[in-house]
């Protein structure tokens, strides 16, 4: 195929496919539960955890639709997936063609550096919000039966949005490390690592007198101000957008000025 995109995006079908179909039957599977949430059957099992364990996954108010989705299905499953995917798409987009042979093979032909790395970011993107496109049909259609009925169509909207801009966070992260480096290793490492700092720093900053240090992670412009109550949160998103046009920058000076002949 003539086109990079096209051409990445084809040869990740399978991938992509795959977590967005598993995203989306978790998702709706977990989702599908709230209505014995609501009933009460984790009532107690909640009780039982501390105040600041409560506030720390907020599980503060699993009765509502809202704070059940945003403390299980949006809160740990769903967003732990999505950064799975962004990150093994990152991974292999620079750092995994180049050690598997195939980046010279490929830029021995017209093709630049930057249009390459740019593509390959676009199809991160691309995938990002194809799965959580396909993850809010899911919720969408288990919605009347799983009694959410309270969070409405545009508030799952911007949910999902928030998700497919955190996947491509976490993507264009492990990119840049590979465009850096080379090392597929590295770049998923890295990436990985500090997604696992990022989700502490903004989970448990509260519990030991830091608060400001959640506004440094992407989670706390994913969830943080709730769109499954309050719907779009702007001001979020365009910060997440922005981290992700920085990435891409950093990572398209890196791979510019790399010697890919050592």
């Amino acid at each position: 195929m003539p086109d990079i995109l096209t051409k990445t995006l084809w040869d990740s079908r399978r991938s992509l496919a795959g977590f967005a179909v598993g995203t989306a039957l978790v998702g709706a599977m977990y989702a599908g539960f709230y209505p014995q949430v609501a009933d009460g059957a984790m009532g107690e099992a909640v009780d039982g955890f501390s105040p600041a364990l409560r506030e720390a996954l907020n599980m503060e108010d699993i009765a509502s639709a809202a704070g059940y989705l945003g403390s299980s299905v949006y809160g740990i499953i769903v967003p732990l997936i999505a950064v799975i995917y962004g990150i093994a798409t990152g991974t292999r987009a620079i750092a995994g063609d180049e050690e598997a042979g195939y980046l010279d093979l490929l830029l021995a032909h017209p093709v630049g550096r930057t249009r390459l790395l740019l593509h390959r970011c676009a199809a991160l993107a691309i995938g990002a919000f194809g799965l959580a496109a396909l993850l809010l049909l899911a919720m969408l259609a288990v919605r009347p039966s799983a009694q959410l009925d309270t969070v409405s169509i545009g508030q799952f909207a911007a949910q999902s949005v928030a998700l497919a801009l955190l996947c491509t966070v976490f993507g264009a992260i492990a990119i840049a490390i590979g465009a850096a480096t080379g090392s597929r290793a590295a770049a998923l490492a890295g990436s990985a690592a500090i997604g696992v700092l990022a989700y502490a720093t903004n989970t448990f900053a509260s519990q030991i007198g830091a608060d400001g240090l959640r506004y440094i992670s992407p989670f706390h412009y994913y969830i943080g101000n709730e769109p499954l109550r309050n719907g779009f949160q702007w001001a979020d998103l365009g910060i997440l957008t922005a981290a992700v046009g920085v990435l891409v920058l950093i990572a398209t000076a890196a791979f510019r000025r790399r010697d890919l002949t050592s």
